[in-house]
């Protein structure tokens, strides 16, 4: 049967795994990263703290070839982004990493505790840090944040709102010893981790 595909039309492909070799050589290969999962600079202010955890499949399997993106606002709820006016243009901050999992499906960024920022309504919303997930199998990638659960705030987050009270968990990084906060991201299963349509 020929092909029934308009001219110019590509099918569907995964999304990985491709992620390790050419955006997350982390060393292993001639180039460097094009970003890393520092986000730390010298003249950024706030809270340094890290985020981790680990990355699972629908069937409880560490997911070994995974790459995270995150995306977030400093610690005066501003983003690195010519569309937020009040970005200071001497910060070398820019609020975006990238990390692959390692061969235990674990993750890590260092960055700073991201302040609030408002939503298109313009009402004030939790610090928290967006995250997209991208991972072979899955045609498209997912859209997630991360919360804090040392912020009072989150009781009045807009978009937290709208996640039934019995999943809420699943965005909310519970803070360890030291600076350190640990979410982990479940792909499918009884616990998995709540994706925005976006």
């Amino acid at each position: 049967m020929p092909n029934q595909r308009p001219d110019g039309v590509t099918p569907s492909q995964t999304v990985g795994p491709y992620f390790k070799y050419g955006l997350t050589p982390n060393g292993e290969y001639r180039w460097n990263d094009a970003f890393t999962n520092n986000l730390l600079t010298p003249d950024v202010s706030g809270e340094r703290i890290r985020v981790e955890g680990k990355v699972y499949d629908g069937d409880g399997a560490a997911v070994v070839d995974c790459m995270l993106e995150i995306w977030q606002a400093d610690a005066q709820g501003r983003f690195c982004d010519p569309q937020d006016k009040r970005a200071l243009p001497n910060s070398s901050f820019k609020g975006f990493g990238r990390v692959g999992t390692d061969k235990t499906g674990s993750y890590a960024f260092d960055t700073i505790k991201p302040g609030s920022v408002p939503d298109p309504d313009g009402k004030p919303q939790a610090p928290h840090i967006l995250l997209a997930v991208f991972a072979r199998g899955m045609l498209l990638h997912l859209y997630t944040r991360i919360y804090f659960d040392d912020e009072a705030s989150n009781a009045a987050d807009p978009v937290l709102a709208q996640v039934p009270a019995d999943r809420r968990a699943t965005l909310i990084a519970k803070k360890g010893g030291g600076s350190v906060y640990t979410l982990d991201i479940h792909l499918q299963g009884d616990n998995e981790t709540v994706f925005f349509d976006v």
